[in-house]
């Protein structure tokens, strides 16, 4: 069965750049996550499964036009495999950190996103998703699924 992540859970991250798993999500991983850069700014948590799902669609997009092949190469570039400790604590990288806007010692949102797992800046969170906040009030507004987007590279 596919993961199936929801919810909402304020954490932080630590001193050493590590943030905990909310327990009801530790239960897809085994001890291994995958962390990647993703849209709207924030960083993916993927399941080894769900991490592997993602790396053949982009390889096999990767030589369908130039941009496919560059993204393919960011994010590959730009992912990293870390490991669950026994608290269910998550390293991430400093160079992951700095792209989603994460600070040692500051707050971090932690949301389920239907395949994956997304850590948000609280400020970014609320910028990026504020204007859809209507859309939970009037579900009938929106007629179609919303179009799937690919994760953002890494700048830098």
């Amino acid at each position: 069965m596919a993961s199936r992540f929801f919810g909402r859970y304020d954490h932080s991250l630590d001193s050493k750049g590590r943030v905990i798993l909310p327990a009801r999500f530790r239960a897809d991983f085994d001890a291994t996550v995958f962390v990647t850069a993703h849209d709207g700014r924030c960083l993916a948590l993927w399941t080894p499964d769900e991490f592997d799902l993602q790396f053949e669609e982009i390889r096999r997009r990767q030589d369908l036009s130039t941009e496919d092949r560059n993204f393919a190469r960011m994010w590959s570039a730009t992912s990293s495999e870390e490991k669950i400790d026994a608290q269910g604590r998550v390293m991430i990288p400093a160079r992951l950190r700095e792209y989603a806007g994460l600070e040692l010692d500051s707050p971090v949102l932690v949301t389920g996103s239907m395949d994956r797992i997304e850590l948000w800046n609280p400020e970014r969170w609320e910028e990026q998703i504020d204007p859809y906040q209507e859309l939970l009030a009037d579900p009938g507004r929106r007629t179609h699924p919303p179009t799937p987007s690919g994760g953002a590279p890494v700048e830098g």
